[in-house]
This record gives C-alpha cells, sequence and structure tokens, in this order.
C-alpha cells in the first residue's frame, strides 16, 4: 500500500525502492517493468498526466512534475512467478515497428498488433547540429535493433545550438515546464546514432516530417511504449509505400525522402 502521495518527480525513486525491497523475496528477478505491467492502471495514471489531455478536462498543467500518479493508500501488486514468467515472455515476443511515410509506430507481440500509435519522424534535409559538431542528415534511418537504453529523467537540449531549455511553448501558445518521461534509446544495424524514441510537447507535429531523426509520440503514448520496451525489446524502422488501410486496400503513401526518384 502506497503510504503517502507520490508525485512525478519522485515516481520513479519510489518505484525502484519497491523493487529492491521485494526482489530479494520473489522467486525470479524484479524489474520495473514487471512491476508496472502487473499494474496497468498505473500506466493509465501516466497517460492522464498529458497535458493536452489535463487541458481537454479545462485543467492547465505548468508543472507535470508536481501531478499526483501515486496516490496515498493506492494498491501495488508484486506478480506472482506465474504472471512474471508470462510477462517475461511477452517482453521477448514483443517488436517496436515504425514505417516512416506512414507515421505510424506499432507495438506487436508475436504478430499481433497490441497498439498504433502516430509519430512524427526526421525531415528531409541536412543541418548542422552543434550537439554533433557537424552537418547531419535529419532523415531517420531505416533498420532493424533493440531499445539499448532509457533516459527516465530527460534533459532537453536545442540541437542546433547546443542550448539546455526548460520550458516549452505548447500548440495552443501555452508556456509550461517540461515533463518529465522517458526517453528510449534505439541501436539500429549496430549503430547507436542517436536516434530516439520520445514524447513531443507538440502533437500538432505529428504525422509530419519534422524532428532532427527522432521518433516522437504524444506525451501519453510515450509511457506505454517504454512499459512495452524494456531494454533489449527488438525495434524495426522501415520505408514502405505500399500499406494496407484498415478497410483491406492498398493504399500508396507520399515519397516524404523521394527515395523512389533516386532509385530511377
Amino acid at each position: 500500500m502506497v503510504e503517502k502521495d507520490i508525485t512525478v518527480s519522485n515516481y520513479f525513486k519510489y518505484i525502484d525502492s519497491l523493487v529492491i525491497k521485494y526482489d530479494s523475496i520473489t522467486p525470479y528477478k524484479l524489474t520495473e517493468h514487471l512491476l508496472v505491467r502487473s499494474n496497468p492502471w498505473i500506466i493509465d495514471t501516466l497517460q492522464n498526466t498529458d497535458y493536452y489531455r489535463m487541458i481537454a478536462r479545462d485543467s492547465f498543467i505548468y508543472d507535470q512534475k508536481k501531478m499526483i500518479v501515486l496516490p496515498k493508500g493506492a494498491r501495488i501488486v508484486i506478480p506472482d512467478s506465474i504472471h512474471a514468467e508470462k510477462l517475461l515472455k511477452s517482453f521477448n515476443h514483443t517488436l517496436i515497428d515504425i514505417n516512416i511515410p506512414e507515421f505510424k509506430l506499432r507495438i506487436y507481440e508475436d504478430s499481433k498488433q497490441l497498439y498504433e500509435f502516430p509519430v512524427r519522424v526526421g525531415r528531409n534535409e541536412k543541418k548542422y547540429l552543434a550537439m554533433a559538431g557537424r552537418i547531419i542528415d535529419l532523415k531517420t534511418k531505416t533498420g532493424k535493433g533493440f531499445i539499448v537504453s532509457h533516459v527516465r529523467n530527460p534533459d532537453y537540449y536545442n540541437p542546433v545550438d547546443g542550448r539546455r531549455y526548460y520550458t516549452t511553448k505548447r500548440d495552443d501558445q501555452k508556456i509550461t515546464k517540461l515533463p518529465q518521461i522517458p526517453f528510449l534509446e534505439t541501436e539500429i544495424n549496430g549503430i547507436r546514432n542517436g536516434q530516439l524514441i520520445h514524447p513531443t510537447t507538440n502533437p500538432i507535429t505529428l504525422g509530419k516530417a519534422y524532428s532532427n531523426g527522432c521518433i516522437g509520440t504524444k506525451e501519453a503514448d510515450a509511457w506505454v511504449i517504454y512499459y512495452y520496451a524494456p531494454m533489449d525489446t527488438k525495434v524495426n524502422i522501415h520505408y514502405d509505400l505500399e500499406v494496407i488501410d484498415s478497410t483491406g486496400e492498398t493504399v500508396i503513401l507520399k515519397d516524404i525522402y523521394s527515395y523512389n526518384k533516386k532509385l530511377r
């Protein structure tokens, strides 16, 4: 039972303390992802810290880190070995799949699609980025790989000039502090090129080639992706222009990176 209100800013510290405390008495290695996936209400609560969800409820949140996500008196279940084994098997069969020109990220368990989220991808241009110290091709890179790192309390920098920033202008032109939501680092084709899966504070940019190469999601969606992507989760980033829509019809997508022209 949660003994006091836990805010976003203290959330990971608290969850880690539970993992350390109960790992000694579980017959398996307890992890944050096993614990939270066994308590899906936690993910639901974290999703509801999304600025735009709160605005839809007529609630302006300036500092998401001060929001309570584990209220006093809430019960957190420690999974038994049978449930833990089932979740571990699920983790091993999970795939994060991103089709760049479709602007979609999907989560699969084997061949079953669990989730589909809109994303933004890298721009079709080259640009000098101070953080890299060179001109970078901003297109999102394709290939297969894994999730290799979680950044649970990320700092925010402008990659163009390398300056750190602490606030953001939302789509409604209001200023807020930046939220604390994990970033996921990918390794694609054996290379860690800084291509992250992370939330954007401006969902108006979803469905566009807008980023500096990273894959951007809604804040609420980023929490789901994080808890379905523990370390070593498989990732497939591809560029398929021919897709099947919800009615079973074949759709040809816009060639946002002009790859077809280059093949002619």
